[in-house]
């Protein structure tokens, strides 16, 4: 299998490292196209220089699955100069935000079509990927398509394409709600008289071990909260705070912003 990868930014040399370090595929099964020289990153991951290309030509037609890694707004030229290699037997994989379907299969003239949305983590093979499908991929196609995005991360396959703008409030941009609660912990840890470094350790750790806590699935978040809260102690008196703030609520509206702007990003 062939894998053509258009745009080497970071997600496209996140997508190029797991399929590797996988074994997913070889280096001479995959093919680069950027529209900046790339061969000191293609150099790092063992692609062949012959294999880095700056323009679409014939080689795109080889490709078995063509990843679209570009930024939004650069689709339209790209898809205008690739569409000529395009061939019907071709899966299309986007990793674009706010690109519907409709506009890459009328830009392409594709119909295999796999739109994904991402996250961050996915850079450390730890992501969140939520993707659907045209019609036109069978159950072999998704299963490969799966396996590669699962290189980076876990996946989760929804049927219907809006969903995608909900996997973008919460998955998507879920990594900053979590950096942005970190961060207020650790400036208030440093007031309280820890060294930045200790906050940080603090926080981080604290972070890492309710998270493999809450993975084991022995227990729901609300018990979780119960068994850290004992009754009329510290963290019962925090409670109360996040709950005289409205916390939850606030969470709530901040996602349906996200969601909302998301759909506004998409029309």
């Amino acid at each position: 299998m062939k894998i053509l990868i258009i745009g080497f930014g970071n997600m496209g040399r996140t997508y190029a490292r797991g399929f590797l370090a996988s074994r997913f595929i070889n280096p001479h099964d995959l093919y680069i196209l950027d529209k900046v020289s790339q061969h000191t990153e293609a150099r790092s991951i063992q692609v062949p220089e012959d294999q880095i290309h700056y323009a679409p030509s014939d080689f795109v037609s080889l490709a078995d699955i063509i990843i679209l890694a570009v930024k939004p707004q650069d689709f339209p030229a790209l898809a205008e100069s690739v569409r000529p290699f395009i061939r019907a037997h071709q899966v299309i994989l986007s990793v674009m935000a706010g690109v519907r379907i409709a506009t890459i299969a009328s830009s392409l003239g594709a119909g295999r079509i796999v739109r994904s949305m991402p996250n961050l983590p996915a850079q450390v093979g730890m992501g969140m990927t939520v993707f659907t499908a045209t019609p036109q991929m069978d159950m072999k196609e998704l299963f490969i398509v799966q396996n590669l995005i699962n290189t980076t991360g876990k996946s989760l396959h929804v049927e219907h394409e809006e969903m995608l703008d909900a996997a973008t409030a919460v998955s998507g941009s879920g990594p900053a709600y979590v950096f942005y609660f970190m961060q207020s912990m650790i400036q208030t840890a440093v007031r309280m008289g820890f060294k930045e470094s200790e906050a940080e350790l603090l926080v981080q750790q604290t972070f890492l071990g309710a998270v493999h806590l809450q993975s084991k699935g022995e227990s729901t978040c609300a018990e979780w909260i119960q068994k850290v809260a004992s009754r009329g102690g510290t963290t019962e008196a925090a409670l109360r705070v996040f709950d005289s703030a409205r916390t939850s609520d606030g969470v709530h509206d901040a996602l349906y912003a996200a969601l909302n702007r998301a759909k506004e990003l998409g029309k």
